[in-house]
């Protein structure tokens, strides 16, 4: 018969083992998370290898133990826990009891002493006792049913291994340590006694109290060295042996693994961010939960299900169409729910052969018309932005929006997941949902959703409603309990869906005869600059291919290597070409072409293929839950990142044009980071130079380098513009040093003298990151959160990155603010005044509308006074605001 095993952990060993051995990491919130990982994994592993009958995981406790009354030196040498490992103390023992593991702590003993114990009875009742530790001192407990594991380093001892690893049987191991001592316990030891001289005189006189027998043998100065110590030799043993018998209140047989409560693991988990033992947790799964879904093929049904709807104070929403592309996709049903765990399907357009008869689409909208656009009828979707411009192609404008989860989660956290309901979800309810993949298929054998089984439709669409609605109810209690939070959510975000669907809808004119025109162009550069690197490199070569790229740098041309890739190989990414392009022109001949052949593939050539034929427009996607500090971002296409700096990227702005009896007015922030940085420091010098409408590059350079401000040339006001800028972004001396093509020593020169005029900004610095490491966190202006995972991380890189963006993300996230708060009160006017005028596009700090000629001017004013009064901050918002036949006249 096998025997049963017992697997006892040092937990206080691996406990400091993982958080000096592992990476540091941390959750969203910034908690130091590594150890608890480590240990959590190192138990995981454990587990499923010796799938043990019994186990405990023993902790020291709190408190004094006997061997403190024994010495008071004992254990002196020891540092105070760590603050990043104290903090994950709770969370583990959390765990580990959620795991239904025994957790044992025994008040004025050691964690070694509770498993000597438990090893012993355990022993001696006939078990096999695994002990998992990294603890030397443990292998004086070996016998012939006793091992050591370590996970960590996966080494096995028995009594052979000890031999082998100490040069010693498990029975001399105390005497061992008691001559050698221990430096971390602090167990004095004899000086000059070392691990194989210990090991030397136990194997000739059998034991320590053989080798004091024998004292008066031993030679040389380590002789001496023993003989004058020798009366501290059974202090040290006595200090350096295990007890192993305690009187517990448990036995081994009763250490037995309990169910898991998998309630507190999952909170546990997505608190700490350990995704990856979420996804393994038992889930609600479509077949397992507690839930009614109905599939409505009537209109009595549907008539039924109205009257509900129009009954309820809030209900779930959702739309299943044929495409993501909100221009073209078609309604195939409509899902609803009410209650946690019913919901409704209603399919009005699979077309599969053996479709079952479906209600009229036309029919349905028409009697769910009035409630969707009941502005009383509040509603709660999934990124509901998306279907309001499906029901907008079949008439209906889609109000009551109250909340949308999508951005519930990333007002909460925009950090902490992604926001796609699938992940949140997991993450917020424990449910694995049924993926589109599931249902349509993946790759090139997806079908439309207008193919899917309408049975199998039914699941998928009422769980998303349903789904949508537990969300809600478990996201909007977190963001009440943050009424800033809260009013962000409600007052400019979801406001802002509104805005952006009507930019989207609109829509922007692009002229394709002019791209063409400029794709051609390009394309003539680009060959010239491939011909002219092909004759600095001596031949031609493919300027795409790092590999070649590499062979030509730096073996034929001798180039220094100043970066390697993770392979080992010389680096030739974009920063690094960079650099070298500043010395040697076939680096800067690579730039150049591609930047123009980026311009080309992803503007000239691509914006044309992505005119709307109904709308003669081009259509993007704005989205809003993508960029963690809150601002927009746009897709298919990005109108966000054409270049202006250059005069191809210029030139592409040329074909964003006003249509027949139009013309484009662009209205831009100026320099509004850095005035939002004068509100945040209170620095009277910078608020000064805004408030008396200087022009701050200038006032910064004059303050820099101590000269009145006409005298400042344009040199000095390009330094002083980048020092005011990259401060921001938390630039270095090295690159200031390397932006301005100065020595280091000086860019250090210019940052100090900055700091010294400007002693608010070095404050507010000094203070935001000391906050940012406190609480994990940082806020605009608006209350706006940016959670900083790593800003205590051990990691000094990754720290330091975070601490750079604990200076910038109040900055950047408070303008993402502002201009998010004038494009609800530019909007508002628009409506409100039946102005003829449109906003068609928002690129950062930048909004841009078309407008009837000869109401341009009128428009300029107003929508850069609203823009102006978007925000009270302690200097005033300046907005410049152009008028062109086309945006790059404009702007």
């Amino acid at each position: 018969m096998t025997a049963k095993t017992l697997v006892l952990v040092d937990g206080s060993s691996y406990l400091y083992r993982a958080f000096h051995a592992l990476p540091p990491l941390a959750n969203a919130a910034g908690e130091p998370t590594g150890a608890v990982y480590g240990v959590v994994n190192m138990l995981n592993k454990l587990v499923s290898d010796y799938q043990p009958e019994y186990i405990a995981v023993v902790f020291d406790a709190r408190g004094k133990t006997f061997r403190d009354e024994l010495f008071a030196e004992y254990k002196a040498n020891r540092e105070r826990m760590p603050d990043d490992l104290s903090v994950q103390v709770e969370p583990l023992h959390t765990i580990i009891r959620a795991r239904g593991l025994p957790l044992l702590q025994v008040p004025g003993v050691e964690a070694d002493d509770v498993i000597g114990t438990l090893a012993r009875q355990g022993s001696a009742a006939g078990l096999k006792v695994v002990i998992s530790t990294g603890d030397k001192d443990m292998a004086q407990l070996v016998d012939g049913n006793v091992t050591l594991i370590n996970t960590m380093s996966n080494t096995v001892l028995d009594a052979t291994g000890v031999e082998e690893k100490f040069g010693i049987g498990p029975g001399c191991i105390v005497d061992y340590l008691a001559l050698v001592g221990d430096t971390s316990d602090n167990i004095p030891g004899i000086p000059k006694v070392g691990k194989k001289t210990a090991a030397k005189w136990l194997t000739e006189y059998g034991s320590l109290d053989g080798v004091i027998a024998h004292a008066g043998e031993i030679g040389g100065k380590v002789g001496e060295s023993f003989r004058e110590n020798m009366d501290q030799l059974e202090l040290s043993r006595r200090l350096a042996t295990i007890r192993c018998d305690l009187e517990l209140e448990f036995k081994p047989e009763e250490l037995i693994a309990q169910a898991p409560d998998v309630e507190t693991l999952r909170e546990t988990y997505v608190r700490l961010g350990f995704s990856s033992w979420l996804k393994e947790l038992p889930t609600e799964t479509a077949a397992e939960a507690a839930r009614e879904y109905e599939t409505i093929l009537t209109m009595e049904a549907l008539d039924g299900w109205i009257d509900r709807l129009k009954k309820a104070e809030l209900f779930a929403f959702d739309t299943e169409t044929t495409s993501l592309d909100y221009m073209q996709a078609e309604l195939v049903g409509l899902s609803f729910s009410i209650e946690l765990g019913e919901a409704a399907y209603v399919p009005v357009a699979h077309v599969y052969p053996g479709a079952p008869e479906q209600l009229d689409r036309a029919a349905v909208l028409e009697r769910l018309k009035p409630l969707l656009e009941d502005p009383a009828r509040h509603k709660v979707g999934h990124h509901l932005k998306y279907d309001c411009h499906i029901l907008a192609r079949y008439g209906i404008e889609l109000n009551g929006i109250a909340y949308d989860t999508m951005l519930e989660s990333y007002v909460l956290d925009s950090t902490a997941s992604r926001h796609d309901m699938d992940s949140l979800a997991l993450k917020y309810l424990g449910l694995e949902t049924v993926h589109y993949e599931d249902v349509a298929g993946k790759g090139a054998k997806q079908i439309r959703f207008d193919q899917v089984d309408v049975d199998t439709a039914s699941d998928y669409a009422a769980e998303d409603a349903d789904v949508t609605l537990k969300l809600h109810r478990e996201l909007w209690p977190r963001l009440k309990a943050e009424p800033r939070l809260a009013a962000l959510l409600t007052d400019l975000e979801i406001p802002l869906a509104k805005v952006l669907f009507d930019m989207e809808h609109t829509g922007v004119l692009v002229d394709c005869d002019m791209l063409n025109i400029q794709s051609n162009e390009i394309r003539a550069k680009m060959a010239a600059l491939e011909k002219e690197a092909h004759d600095l490199a001596g031949g031609p070569f493919n300027l795409g291919s790092p590999k070649q790229l590499q062979q030509i740098f730096f073996e034929q041309l001798g180039l220094p290597v100043l970066r390697k890739t993770p392979k080992g190989q010389p680096s030739t990414a974009e920063d690094v070409l960079q650099e070298l392009a500043a010395d040697f022109d076939l680096p800067r001949v690579i730039l150049d072409y591609r930047a123009l052949s980026k311009l080309k593939s992803t503007y000239t050539d691509r914006l044309p293929e992505c005119v709307f034929s109904e709308s003669g427009r081009v259509h993007t996607s704005y989205h809003q839950a993508v960029a963690a500090t809150g601002r927009l971002s746009s897709s298919d296409p990005n109108l966000q990142n054409i270049p202006v700096r250059t005069a191809e990227g210029r030139r592409i702005r040329q074909a964003f044009i006003a249509p027949p009896g139009g013309r484009i007015v662009a209205a831009d922030y100026s320099q509004i980071e850095l005035r939002i940085m004068a509100h945040l420091s209170g620095d009277a010098n910078l608020q000064r130079a805004f408030s008396t409408g200087e022009d701050v590059h200038r006032a910064t350079a004059a303050e820099v380098f101590g000269l009145a401000p006409e005298d400042v040339g344009n040199d000095q006001r390009r330094s002083a513009k980048a020092i005011n800028f990259g401060l921001i972004y938390g630039m270095s001396a090295f690159g200031l040093a390397r932006q301005l093509g100065i020595a280091r020593g000086q860019a250090q020169d210019y940052i100090e003298r900055y700091f010294d005029r400007y002693p608010g900004v070095r404050r507010f610095m000094d203070d935001i990151r000391a906050l940012a490491h406190a609480q994990g966190y940082v806020e605009t202006v608006f209350g706006r959160r940016l959670y900083l995972p790593d800003i205590n991380s051990r990691n000094g890189q990754r720290r330091q990155y975070a601490e750079r963006t604990a200076i910038n993300a109040p900055m950047q996230g408070t303008a993402a603010d502002i201009i998010k708060r004038a494009m609800l009160a530019v909007h508002a006017w628009l409506a409100e005044s039946r102005f003829p005028a449109r906003m068609v596009m928002q690129v950062h700090d930048e909004l841009v509308f078309e407008v009837a000629e000869d109401a341009a001017d009128e428009l300029r004013g107003e929508a850069g006074r609203l823009m102006e009064s978007a925000a009270d901050l302690a200097v005033p918002l300046q907005v410049d605001a152009g008028v062109g036949a086309n945006w790059d006249e404009a702007h």
